[in-house]
């Protein structure tokens, strides 16, 4: 039957061609169209495999011949074409939950609005260093449909984002990992955090009872949230506020982690042995312990990969010391409670460099640590009213740049031995870079250039 259906997927990115990939392998004929331009690399892929494409456009009478869409998690529903077939009644969904139907493979899925890329790539690490045969994708790496087209991995480590949740259905995560929630992207959720709230908890859905669920028992968010939920999984907490019904706790900077199983011993790992450093990377290591705890990986497999892994790239990224000053690219950080985490685990002495595209921030919640921990600010980004009103009375100095070299050069004179340059923007970077990776690549250039 399947050969008989017709797949159109909207956008040729990594998870576009993917998903084409598997689609083209399972027998369906496919139809990938992009509104903008599609890399060549992507393109020559579609023309080896005789898929047809469109780019720069999106023709409404082929796309509506679709007998379901997959849609990239850039596109917003409330675009023309979305409503279109909204309105048709085609069904909608993600390029996860059409690979999540042709796999048997363990899914290990993490979501939150801050530090799901690091916690995704610490259990990854974990569970490869232990000699499981694991995938790692979603939001990171290569495209889960791609994977499931071309390899048998027997699990799967996903890192989702909200607008990925939003079109999965039957997938199931059989070991779901929520973070936090904080306000992020709401412009897609019609600025209300309910439907933002909603949407991180679709990661529960469709699970069962031999299935499991870990959460942050801080993030108050999830907290509120949790009683309105359908909870059918096996549940797992962490805190470093409390050790009292929950499942990870910090207790004399010493992380424990004790599922309360005959079987198990409690895992127990000093903070200071931590590769990550920094009150929101205890909850990444937690969290990502209680996963590789409910695999029933080994204590000693456990402490050293959580003692010897390197965080991902853009993610507070050292890159150099320079005349003693430190430099650190944190470009990931596209919203304020990223930048919060970043400046809680630095040391006094920080030159800030914040900007970008503004997603109406409030930088309230920063005013503490910018008073007690940053020396000055170096604006990067066309429009840095709202940062200058925000921490004018709290630095010493505010200056404006508009290139990552510009930047660079302004905080390098600026900073003292001993201080860090801290690129952690608190923003989008559209209005000066391609993306976060650009500007964050640009930072590197610019620092190595000094």
């Amino acid at each position: 039957m399947a050969n008989q259906q017709h797949i159109v997927i909207l956008g040729a990115g990594e998870s576009g061609i993917g998903a084409a990939i598997l689609a083209l392998k399972q027998g369906y004929s496919v139809f990938v169209s992009d509104s903008g331009k599609i890399s060549p690399s992507y393109k020559e892929e579609l023309i080896r495999l005789g898929i047809p494409y469109e780019e720069g456009q999106h023709t409404e009478k082929k796309i509506i011949k679709a007998t379901e869409v997959i849609k990239s998690p850039g596109i917003p529903d409330q675009v023309g074409i979305i409503q279109l077939i909204a309105g048709k009644q085609i069904p909608i969904i993600s390029e996860i939950e059409f690979a999540g139907r042709f796999t048997k493979a363990t899914t290990i899925c993490i979501t939150g609005s801050n530090g799901k890329s690091t916690t995704t790539m610490l259990i990854y690490h974990i569970l490869k260093n232990a000699g499981l045969h694991v995938g790692l994708a979603g939001n990171i790496g290569k495209s889960f449909a791609g994977q499931v087209a071309t390899g048998t991995y027997d699990y799967y480590v996903l890192e989702l984002s909200s607008f990925m949740l939003d079109h999965m259905y039957q997938f199931k995560a059989d070991i779901a990992v929520l973070l936090n929630i904080t306000s992020d992207h709401l412009d897609r959720y019609a600025y209300q955090m309910e439907k933002y709230v909603s949407s991180k908890f679709r990661i529960i859905q469709n699970q069962t009872k031999n299935d499991t669920f870990i959460y942050c028992a801080d993030d108050a968010e999830i907290v509120r949230s949790l009683p309105k939920m359908k909870m059918n999984a096996q549940t797992y907490s962490f805190s470093i506020e409390t050790k009292q019904n929950v499942h990870a706790y910090l207790e004399d900077k010493q992380i424990t982690i004790d599922l309360h199983r005959k079987n198990l011993n409690p895992f127990t790992m000093s903070i200071t042995e931590l590769a990550l450093q920094g009150k929101h990377n205890i909850y990444n290591s937690m969290a990502s312990g209680i996963v590789a705890k409910v695999l029933e990986l080994r204590n000693e497999s456990i402490r050293n990969s959580m003692g010897n892994f390197k965080n991902i790239e853009h993610r507070l990224e050292h890159v150099a010391k320079i005349a003693g000053i430190d430099f650190v690219n944190d470009s990931k950080a596209t919203n304020v409670n990223s930048t919060w985490y970043a400046l809680e685990s630095m040391l006094n002495g920080v030159v800030l460099i914040l900007g970008g595209v503004d997603k109406g921030n409030d930088y309230t919640m920063l005013k503490e640590l910018v008073k007690n921990k940053v020396r000055s600010i170096v604006c990067l980004g066309k429009n840095n009213k709202a940062i200058h009103d925000a921490f004018e009375n709290d630095v010493d100095l505010i200056v404006n740049t508009s290139s990552a070299k510009d930047a660079v050069q302004m905080a390098y004179h600026m900073a003292q031995k001993g201080d860090t340059v801290l690129l952690s923007p608190a923003c989008a970077s559209f209005d000066l870079f391609e993306n976060y990776e650009d500007r964050g690549n640009q930072f590197k250039k610019a620092v190595k250039e000094l």
